[in-house]
């Protein structure tokens, strides 16, 4: 396949992508397949000879999408949705055929210096302060990680990265039950170790389940008490399971009180902030020292593209950052290099679909797009209650909210029905000892008939459970 070829086998790609859209509410949303079905599929020796394109697309388009999830169908309701609007498409197409190693200015300048743009326009349209800055990674848990680590160097005087562990305090390492499982990798992986991450509880009847300030003050005091050293405080802001939003203010004003840093995992509900009214659910956000919101979850920017915004960038370059000569950009030492502020030495072309997409979509209909989301949640919670034998477990968080249907065991088989039903797709969690369902809308094509035929399904799988 040569260059030549690749013009007509895009355009046939590109009919093929539209095509697919377009039969997307025709298909289940999950696949109806077994583990290692496909698999038996396209089993085969490695390739010893070329096989004509022609025949590869066919196989591809016989085979593959049937065995897919679909993400960008508009009634996937799981977990939280991967977007993938046309602009942030096309934007990848471009930035794979330029298939740039974006890891030094040198390496991509349009690259790093487009990602300082879109960093500052996401900054703005979220309504951060001006002082904060920032660089794109793959995902938030990459960024947790990232900011996890400058905690722990904080803590140890930036000693940790050539001394080592063996001989250091102590660390704690301090968050919400309602944190996601990366705040647990990161801690693991840094070093800190499972058993330093401290749960602090949330308050009691509280709307959206914060962690209590209270607490968290107490148990940093403790810690310091018995000989252990606190490092920093990790917040969420529309946590995975129910949508949990701690009292950033009030938590980051205990953290700063005793000298701690302050990560918040906005990675969902971060997108949301472009709309004002919402911007309560974080009040206080300007305080923080690092924020993490993925554009890829809920704001149409294609997977990967996780944004951390920094206040001061300089301790976490230092914990992370590396420069041997050979990255060096001669005659241009103060360049900034956004390897240095994460894990990988590689980076993609991320910025590009970000650029892409503000100017295609724009805040207004990127704002448009959220809330309807929201309001339709509420409608489709609202029609979920009226159910028979229903209840909300917690009401819509923006736009999450959960149900159970009479107990754990119904609300299960409930769900095994729905997902094998294929019309829609949902997930569940736990929460407070109960088997229940989520239900996040927010993909970016789906209509309020979409989100409607959630109650539909519901009440109509349920009527013999």
């Amino acid at each position: 396949m040569n260059h030549d070829d690749l013009v007509t086998w895009s355009a046939k790609a590109a009919e093929w992508t539209r095509d697919y859209h377009k039969s997307l509410r025709d298909r289940p949303v999950r696949p109806k397949i077994a583990p290692g079905e496909f698999l038996a599929k396209i089993e085969a020796p490695v390739p010893e000879q070329p096989d004509p394109v022609d025949a590869i697309f066919d196989d591809f388009t016989q085979l593959v999408p049937d065995a897919m999830t679909h993400w960008q169908h508009p009634r996937f309701f799981a977990y939280f949705p991967g977007n993938a609007a046309p602009a942030s498409m096309l934007a990848e197409q471009l930035a794979n055929a330029m298939a740039a190693q974006a890891m030094l200015w040198q390496t991509a300048p349009a690259a790093n210096e487009m990602e300082d743009l879109t960093i500052r326009w996401l900054r703005d349209g979220l309504g951060l302060p001006a002082d904060f800055t920032g660089t794109i990674h793959d995902s938030a848990t990459t960024a947790t990680f990232s900011a996890v680590t400058t905690m722990r160097e904080l803590a140890l005087g930036h000693e940790g990265v050539t001394k080592g562990l063996a001989n250091a305090p102590t660390l704690r390492i301090y968050a919400s039950a309602q944190t996601h499982s990366s705040v647990d990798k990161a801690v693991r992986l840094s070093g800190i170790g499972q058993d330093n991450l401290v749960k602090v509880p949330t308050i009691p009847g509280h709307p959206t389940w914060s962690m209590d300030p209270n607490a968290l003050d107490q148990l940093i005091r403790d810690d310091i008490a018995a000989g252990l050293k606190p490092a920093g405080v990790v917040l969420c802001v529309g946590g995975t399971s129910i949508g949990a939003c701690d009292l950033i203010g009030e938590c980051i004003a205990v953290a700063h009180a005793h000298g701690l840093t302050v990560h918040v995992d906005a990675a969902w509900a971060g997108s949301a902030m472009i709309c004002e009214e919402f911007r309560p659910l974080w009040a206080g956000i300007e305080a923080a020292d690092s924020i993490v919101f993925n554009p890829h979850k809920w704001l149409g920017a294609q997977f990967d593209c996780a944004v951390q915004f920094l206040r001061d960038p300089a301790p976490q370059i230092g914990a992370m950052g590396l420069r041997p000569d050979y990255l060096k950009t001669q005659g241009a030492e103060d360049i900034v290099n956004y390897n240095e502020w994460t894990l990988p030495l590689g980076r993609r072309f991320r910025a590009l679909k970000l650029w892409f997409l503000l100017r295609a979509e724009g805040l207004t209909g990127l704002r448009t797009r959220i809330r309807n989301h929201v309001t339709w949640s509420h409608e489709a919670a609202d029609a979920i209650a009226a159910l028979k034998g229903f209840e909300i477990t917690t009401p819509p968080i923006l736009s999450l909210f959960s149900f159970r249907f009479e107990n754990d065991a119904k609300t299960a088989e409930l769900l095994d029905r729905v997902n094998r039903d294929g019309r829609i797709y949902l997930t569940q969690t736990n929460h407070n000892g109960s088997f229940v369902i989520r239900v996040q809308v927010g993909q970016f094509d789906c209509t309020r008939d979409d989100v409607m035929m959630i109650p539909t399904v519901l009440s109509e799988l349920s009527h013999d459970l």
